[in-house]
C-alpha cells in the first residue's frame, strides 16, 4: 500500500522500559515500553495504538513531523513491547491512564497533544476526562466509545456485512458455544495450552483484519495475525469487553463537559465497519471544540489512503495553532 503522504521512516532518539506495578495475585511486574521520535524540544504529542492490546509499530511514528513534534509512543500494559505479554492481571483502563501519567511526569512533560484511534480513542477520552489540564488537544479516528451495543455490533453484528468472516469466526468454537462468543473465546484465549490460545487469537485477530478495511487488504490482515500482536490483541480485548471496558457507568460522553475547552478533530471513515460512524457523530456533538472529519471512501484502518491523509492533516492544523493551542 503506497504510503507517501506519511513521514518519512524513522527511528527513535530514545527508548526504553518503565516499571510500572506489579500484578496482583503474585503475578509478574507489568514494564512499559516507551520510545520517543522527532525533535526532542518540540511539542509533545502521544500516540495512542488500539486494540486494547495491538500495541505500536514503526509506521505509528510518520503521522508527525519530525522536525516540529516530540512523539511519545508506548505500548499499554500486556501488549507489544511490554511485558509480560498477554498479562491480564492489574490489566484495566484505570490503570492505563495511570500509566499515562507516569510516563508524562517521568519525560518531564507538562502538556500534550493525544493522538488515538479506535481503542486509542477510548483511552484518550478517559485520560484527558481524568486529567484534563494535561491535555492540548486530541486528533482521534475511528471513534469508540465502549458501549455495550459497540462490542455487540464487533461480536454479532458485523455478520451483516462480513458473513463470511463472521462465519469464520463464529467456528472456531462448538455450535452450543456461539450464542455467548465472548465467554467461548476467552476461555481459550486464558488456557494455558500455546496450541488453544494462539489458535484462537489469530482466529479472533484474522476477523477483525478482514473486516477493518473498506477494500480488501491482504497487508492488513497478515499484521492482525502474526502471533504476538494476535496474542496480545485478542486476550486483552475480550478480557476489556468482558468487563465493559472498565470505563464509568454513565460512559464517556456523560463526561464531556471536562473537555468543553480542549480543542479536537476527530477522523472517521464513513464505511468503518469496526467502530460505525454513530459514534464518531455523537462525540462531535457532544464537543463543542471538535471538528468531525469523514473520509467518503474509507473503513477503519488508519492507513487507508483517506484516512491517513485526514490525519496528517488534522495533526498539521494543529501544529499551526498558537503555542499552548
Amino acid at each position: 500500500m503506497p504510503r507517501g503522504d506519511l513521514f518519512p521512516d524513522i527511528a527513535p532518539y530514545e527508548t526504553g522500559l518503565l516499571p510500572l506495578s506489579a500484578a496482583s495475585a503474585g503475578g509478574p511486574a507489568h514494564v512499559m515500553y516507551w520510545e520517543q521520535v522527532g525533535n526532542p524540544r518540540g511539542q509533545p504529542v502521544l500516540f495512542l495504538h488500539g486494540g486494547p492490546g495491538a500495541g505500536a509499530g514503526a509506521v505509528h511514528r510518520r503521522f508527525f513531523d519530525p522536525l516540529h513534534w516530540r512523539v511519545v509512543i508506548f505500548d499499554q500494559r500486556g501488549a507489544g513491547r511490554s511485558r509480560p505479554l498477554g498479562e491480564l492481571r492489574d490489566n484495566s483502563t484505570p490503570k492505563l491512564v495511570e500509566d499515562i501519567e507516569t510516563l508524562r511526569r517521568f519525560l518531564g512533560i507538562d502538556r500534550w497533544l493525544l493522538f488515538g484511534g479506535s481503542w486509542g480513542s477510548t483511552l484518550a477520552l478517559a485520560y484527558a476526562q481524568a486529567h484534563p489540564d494535561r491535555v492540548a488537544g486530541c486528533v482521534l479516528r475511528g471513534v469508540f466509545l465502549g458501549r455495550q451495543d459497540e462490542v455487540d455490533w464487533f461480536l454479532y453484528g458485523l455478520r451483516r456485512v462480513f458473513p463470511d468472516a463472521w462465519a469464520a469466526f463464529a467456528e472456531h468454537v462448538p455450535p452450543e458455544e456461539r450464542g455467548d462468543l465472548l465467554s467461548a473465546y476467552l476461555r481459550r484465549l486464558t488456557d494455558p495450552d500455546p496450541a488453544i490460545h494462539l489458535a484462537a487469537a489469530r482466529s479472533w485477530s484474522n476477523y477483525e483484519g478482514l473486516c477493518s478495511t473498506l477494500l480488501p487488504s491482504p497487508e492488513t490482515v497478515a499484521s492482525f495475525a502474526q502471533d504476538r500482536s494476535a496474542l496480545g490483541l485478542a486476550r486483552i480485548e475480550a478480557h476489556y469487553f468482558a468487563h465493559n471496558l472498565f470505563l464509568p457507568h454513565d460512559g464517556l460522553l456523560a463526561r464531556m463537559g471536562r473537555l468543553a475547552h480542549v480543542p479536537a478533530e476527530i477522523v472517521q471513515g464513513r464505511y468503518d465497519m469496526v467502530c460505525p460512524p454513530t459514534s464518531a457523530f455523537e462525540l462531535a456533538e457532544a464537543w463543542p471544540m471538535a471538528r468531525l472529519t469523514v473520509v467518503p471512501d474509507a473503513g477503519h484502518s488508519a492507513l487507508e489512503p483517506g484516512v491517513r491523509t485526514a490525519l496528517v492533516s488534522a495533526v498539521e492544523r494543529f501544529r499551526r495553532r498558537p503555542p499552548g493551542f
